[in-house]
């Protein structure tokens, strides 16, 4: 699997990653808490979208 480097990314795409990075985790808690309270189907799949996307940064998947 080839690896991406920060620096050869467009500076757009380097902005959004870090933004999404910033707001993911709280996102993910929230939904997480939301879950627990009010469980749906919606909140189910949006809490693990947003499980799916914090590993992604996480591990540097994205």
């Amino acid at each position: 699997m080839k690896k991406f480097s920060s620096h050869t990314q467009p500076p757009w795409l380097r902005n959004t990653r870090a933004i999404c990075k910033q707001f993911i985790v709280p996102f993910t808690i929230f939904q997480g808490i939301r879950t627990i309270l009010i469980p749906s189907t919606f909140d189910v799949l949006l809490l693990t979208l947003f499980l799916a996307i914090a590993a992604a940064i996480y591990f540097d998947w994205i």
